[in-house]
């Protein structure tokens, strides 16, 4: 009985647990799919499977103080393979996202345009930092690479980001002279 007792215990332990995961991470998990799905439904399909994961590995998970980034690896790989199932094509240049805040931020859509033009690396380290906000010990985790390499992609990235920016720039004072 004793032995019952305890497991019971542990299952409500576990599932007060997950539903404050959830609760906690569940619109960032939800942007992050946004990112990488063609359509808000798929976004949301993907933030679910992600969720449904999680509760059935959370047992297996062994370092709690990892639990972030391990939530955003199982949504990068939820979102892979979403992709190789629907085998989807880019989003459109145009497409706006309309959950509440990318409506009042124009500059989303700005940065949106612009991280397109980076490599598929090096998007993934701007979209997990800036985006998501995950630290880059974090993001090496998702990625499974090592600090340095994160930071070097990160730092790769911010100067052709910073290059196009400051292009975009002259045109648009050439344009007005």
């Amino acid at each position: 009985m004793t032995r019952e007792k305890a497991l019971l215990e542990k299952r409500i332990e576990e599932d007060s647990s997950l539903d404050e995961l959830i609760e906690r991470y569940y619109a960032d998990i939800f942007r992050y799919c946004l990112w990488h799905t063609a359509d808000r439904q798929t976004a949301e399909d993907a933030a679910q499977e992600t969720f449904l994961r999680l509760t059935r590995h959370f047992s297996s998970l062994r370092n709690r103080k990892q639990v972030r980034a391990w939530i955003y690896k199982i949504a990068a790989n939820v979102c892979v393979d979403l992709y190789r199932k629907r085998r989807w094509e880019e989003p459109p240049g145009e497409m706006l996202y309309m959950e509440r805040g990318y409506e009042q931020a124009e500059g989303q859509v700005d940065f949106l345009e612009l991280i397109r033009t980076l490599p598929p690396e090096q998007r993934e380290v701007v979209i997990l930092r800036f985006s998501q906000d995950l630290t880059m010990r974090e993001i090496g985790k998702v990625l499974e690479l090592p600090l340095r390499t994160v930071q070097s992609r990160l730092r790769s990235a911010l100067k052709k980001l910073k290059k196009i920016y400051q292009q975009e720039g002259e045109g648009d004072e050439e344009r007005v002279l």
